[in-house]
């Protein structure tokens, strides 16, 4: 094994998971969260069309490889007209795949939080939108915490598809400079403890952010 090598390339690798991999989830993780929370909303409506709408995108979202919703968004669009860079397209692809995903997280969340939470917001005159987001909103938070941690976790690992489409990230730099060493064994082992060290930062961080929201359960 070449360690000057390992040494060398550790920088350029870095610097693009701090400049790509990073700030790609964080922008993506945002997006979709937001995706998420409308569509597990129209899930828990009444109204059946928000309903069934929601239950669709999470059925496309979750029955098509993310790849491919990649793929379709940088390389399909510009065949109907629609031309959208490499950066913005895997933003917009891993957080609508994000947000198919966590939606349902959410829901599970929101219905996981007692009836009677809803009732208690009732009876001192909060309408069912001011109960949800005062009341029910941050109890399944903390329920939804571990496994939207997942999903970040997760996230983090799949924007390495987006070197596919040009984006300079952390495992197109190890690409680039395997192609150029052409020591491809070291170079991706590399670059996979650097996601691991990244996944095992945000597995601890998940730990300290379940000890806060732990005040906002209902006991």
């Amino acid at each position: 094994m070449d360690f000057d090598l390992f040494w060398s390339s550790l920088g350029p690798l870095l610097l693009g998971a701090v400049q790509g991999t990073i700030p790609l989830t964080l922008a993506s993780f945002a997006l979709g969260l937001v995706i998420a929370l409308v569509i597990a909303i129209m899930r828990i409506s009444p109204n059946k069309l928000a309903n069934a709408v929601g239950r669709v995108y999470i059925s496309l979202i979750r029955g098509t490889p993310l790849l491919v919703q990649l793929f379709v968004i940088f390389y399909g669009l510009p065949a109907v007209g629609v031309k959208i860079d490499p950066w913005p397209s895997a933003i917009i692809a891993f957080s609508l795949n994000v947000g198919g995903y966590a939606a349902e997280i959410i829901r599970a969340a929101i219905l996981s939080v007692p009836r009677g939470q809803w009732e208690a917001g009732h009876m001192i005159g909060m309408s069912r939108n001011q109960a949800l987001l005062r009341i029910i909103l941050p109890q399944a938070a903390r329920v939804s915490v571990p496994p939207l941690s997942n999903t970040f976790i997760s996230l983090v690992k799949d924007t390495s598809l987006a070197s596919l489409i040009l984006v300079t990230e952390l495992f197109r730099v190890a690409q680039q400079v395997a192609a150029f060493s052409q020591e491809f064994m070291l170079l991706y082992l590399e670059a996979a403890l650097i996601y691991w060290v990244i996944c095992l930062v945000l597995s601890t961080a998940q730990t300290s952010v379940e000890k806060r929201l732990d005040r906002y359960v209902a006991h």
